[in-house]
């Protein structure tokens, strides 16, 4: 259950240019406390962005390389190690990342970036049997959640939990499809439960441009002039959704996390900055069509492939997980 109000701040940005896109999340994070007060001398911080896939790189699927550069920038500035880590849909973290113009960044603050798929797994669920998540990610001084606003045709809206799921070894994350995604319910609760277990420090979502209609990679830009901000992923995804005026009961993460008591009503939340209904859109565009979250696959297909899952894959990674 929520203990203290959450604070969520929310303000306009239009340019992704970095002297004014600096100056924007510095007013951002004013009121909470700036940078320095989510990043210590010497902390190791993850910076997870939205590295969904290189195939379309002008059409906003990716948190954009410049709003990377200037948090980095502002965590070096604090005394962290940041690094780059993700766990892409398609292709290697550092391939997405390339694709999308990432590269001029990686080499001028020589960021490392890992692939969140490798052999080091840790457990962190009971209500989930065999959830893992990279240690990468567990072991951070400090995570930096780094989402897109995005339409999703599985999950409605893709936002700051939604983003954590990519701290999901990329197999693992088949398998959730398959075993949770029969139910919207308990999907939404699993991703909830995940970003409760990274539990990011601060969650900055790019909103200055987004990606609408059949997201997460089949929609189109389309320009936000929103940034926003919150230790609280939670509260942070519950005023996204009020800005884009989508019902929060009909985007499943959201909705389990008021089922399961981590946010509560918008007047629980503080707003230092813009309240949502002064950035609220009424136009903006969901997908066509919503997919099965577990891809609507044939029941015969989906029980083989949990068998070979389970006995492959799945099995021999929670052994390892458990060393």
């Amino acid at each position: 259950m929520q203990t203290q109000t959450a604070s969520v701040s929310l303000i306009r940005a239009t340019s992704y240019e970095r002297e004014a896109l600096r100056e924007s999340l510095e007013t951002l994070l004013e009121p909470l406390g700036g940078m320095a007060a989510f990043v210590k001398e010497g902390n190791r911080v993850l910076l997870k962005p939205n590295l969904l896939t290189g195939a379309r790189p002008s059409k906003e699927c990716t948190t954009r390389p410049e709003l990377v550069y200037a948090v980095a920038q502002m965590v070096i500035e604090a005394g962290g190690k940041p690094f780059l880590g993700d766990s892409p849909a398609f292709g290697s973290a550092k391939g997405v990342a390339v694709a999308n113009g990432y590269q001029p960044i990686l080499e001028e603050l020589n960021l490392p970036i890992i692939d969140f798929h490798g052999q080091r797994y840790q457990t962190v669920s009971e209500d989930f049997d065999h959830l893992l998540l990279c240690k990468e990610a567990m072991e951070a001084d400090v995570v930096i959640n780094l989402p897109k606003v995005k339409s999703h045709a599985q999950l409605v809206l893709t936002l700051g939990v939604k983003n954590l799921f990519g701290c999901v070894p990329g197999k693992m994350k088949a398998w959730w499809h398959m075993e949770a995604g029969k139910d919207a319910n308990r999907f939404g609760e699993m991703l909830v439960e995940t970003a409760k277990a990274i539990h990011p420090n601060l969650t900055i979502l790019d909103g200055i441009i987004g990606h609408e209609g059949n997201g997460p990679s089949g929609g189109e830009p389309r320009p936000l002039g929103i940034l926003a901000a919150s230790p609280d992923v939670f509260a942070l995804d519950r005023a996204m959704v009020q800005i884009l005026n989508v019902p929060a009961e009909q985007v499943p993460t959201v909705a389990a996390s008021i089922r399961l008591g981590l946010v509560g009503e918008l007047n629980n939340i503080n707003f230092p900055h813009l309240h949502p209904d002064l950035l609220k859109i009424d136009d903006w565009r969901l997908p066509d069509k919503f997919l099965p979250i577990d891809f609507g696959m044939p029941r015969v297909i989906k029980s083989t492939f949990k068998h070979l899952y389970i006995r492959f894959i799945k099995e021999p990674m929670s052994a390892y997980a458990k060393r």
